[in-house]
């Protein structure tokens, strides 16, 4: 029998794209595999129809299970309050986690014994329960962290932080002043880059960050660590991420590691349905009208505007961003959710409707991956979430970054100074600001020429990362022997 993997992402929709996509690809490798939605979860992509979700529930060695997340059904789920959400599914839904575990469980078994008992779990570094409960049945877990290497290593460095003074920072103090309490940093790491749930706690008493501290002691409790990066891409941070946890994985870009590996294996057939050209798992319907409005565009010229699934603004951010886009000139795509928009600001002046209409597409969702790799599209402005990051990596489209929450703040930095294929936006979305911004990296300037060769080459180096013989290609291997082995030493 294959040796049977358990992948339970976080709730939220950062986190389940990445783990759906890690998941397939164990899949694909040879594993069974049993995916573990929340029940909210689940039933949002059962909504949104996403073809991801169709393909793997027809697989024959992959399977959805759910368990509850202990929160009313009425409840918003915001992610900016995660903790929370973490500590329902921790206190709250172990028992149908633990069912999962334990052999024969939550289903049962065919009289073959089929589906095997569990032989790993691969789980999302920030549920705790996870790897609690496994430990207690004498499970393996791997653990994976769906966000930057960068940002795991700066939580890393919280109690460092804490004693250099740059945890609980005054109102007064100086922003743009260096970090010394993240090693590897110290160079370029301002205080405003730290990530949102360090920079915004008052003190080192802190519930989020106590909270931050028991998930990065997890880590060194795991086998493994297992990051959507590649070994080049984040070279910087790697050696000091391995002192906490010395087996790590970086199995990036996921999504292109999934095209290497999805020539001639059996689930090639069910890939047919979407062309096999998107693995992202979308809670939201996606809006596929905007791929043909891109095809009306002249190359390069378009500015694709996404703020993710979490990120909310104002009405003022909102017009303010909107006459900056406007008044660069530039024909734009602007991904703006139902829920995005703080209440009360629906309504637009009436010259930015009018312009919109002249020059503009909005959608309520857009198919990103798809939308990066058209011709059309010239620059990212987005909220630097990993999983945009990476995939604007890839396409090689230069990014404008304007972070919202958690590790956004520091990957936009390290898009700005580390990678050199975007600008830092951080803090800042006046118009003046936005327009110049658009201008510097759209116009055909020095700024603009050097951060759209730096994005190419960087692209090219990722893409190569996850072909056959790529670092990426080859970790991920060495990770599927890894579970193997877990199997054999049960047996």
């Amino acid at each position: 029998m294959a040796p049977h993997v358990l992948v339970i992402p976080f709730p939220a929709q950062g986190h389940v794209t990445a783990t759906v996509k890690l998941a397939e690809l164990l899949f694909r490798a040879g594993l069974f595999v049993t995916f573990v939605n929340t029940e909210h979860i689940q039933n949002r992509l059962l909504g949104s129809s996403d073809p991801t979700f169709g393909r793997l529930s027809r697989l024959p060695n992959f399977r959805f299970c759910t368990i509850p997340d202990g929160l009313p059904e009425d409840d918003p789920r915001s992610l900016i309050d995660f903790a929370r959400l973490e500590e329902s599914l921790r206190t709250r839904s172990r028992e149908h986690y633990r069912e999962l575990l334990v052999p024969g469980g939550a289903g049962g078994r065919d009289a073959a014994g089929w589906p095997p008992r569990v032989t790993c779990v691969v789980a999302d570094g920030l549920l705790a329960l996870a790897l609690e409960v496994a430990e207690e049945m004498d499970v393996p877990v791997m653990l994976l962290r769906s966000t930057s290497a960068c940002s795991v290593w700066a939580l890393c460095s919280i109690p460092k932080l804490v004693e250099c003074g740059d945890i609980g920072i005054p109102e007064e103090v100086d922003m743009d002043g260096l970090v010394q309490g993240v090693a590897g940093m110290e160079s370029f790491l301002r205080r405003r880059d730290l990530p949102s749930v360090i920079r915004n706690v008052k003190s080192a008493a802190d519930s989020y960050l106590q909270f931050l501290i028991m998930i990065n002691k997890n880590l060194s409790r795991s086998r493994a660590l297992i990051l959507n990066t590649t070994e080049y891409l984040d070279s910087l941070v790697l050696p000091h991420i391995a002192t906490v946890c010395p087996v790590i994985y970086t199995v990036g870009p996921l999504q292109n590691l999934l095209r290497s590996f999805g020539s001639g294996h059996p689930s090639q057939e069910e890939d047919e349905d979407d062309g096999g050209a998107s693995y992202s798992a979308s809670l939201w319907q996606k809006d596929m009208s905007c791929l043909k409005w891109l095809d009306s565009q002249p190359d390069k010229s378009v500015v694709y505007v996404s703020f993710g699934s979490i990120t909310v603004v104002s009405r003022e951010e909102l017009v303010e961003f909107w006459h900056g886009l406007v008044g660069s000139g530039r024909p734009f795509l602007w991904v703006i959710r139902p829920d995005m928009v703080e209440a009360g600001a629906e309504t637009v002046p009436f010259e930015l409707e009018t312009a919109t209409r002249e020059r503009g597409c909005l959608v309520a969702w857009a198919p990103q991956e798809e939308v990066l790799a058209h011709p059309s599209v010239g620059c990212f402005l987005t909220h630097s979430g990993w999983n945009s990051t990476l995939e604007s990596i890839v396409a090689g489209v230069p990014m404008i970054c304007w972070p919202f929450f958690a590790d956004q703040q520091i990957n936009s930095r390290f898009v700005s100074e580390v990678w050199k294929v975007g600008v830092d936006m951080k803090d800042l979305c006046g118009r003046s600001v936005v327009e110049g911004m658009v201008r510097k990296v759209m116009d055909g300037g020095d700024v603009g020429e050097e951060l759209r060769k730096s994005a190419t080459e960087m692209s090219h180096v990722a893409r190569r990362a996850a072909e056959e013989g790529g670092s990426s290609y080859t970790n991920f291997q060495k990770l599927v022997d890894h579970i193997k082995s877990f199997e054999l030493t049960n047996k």
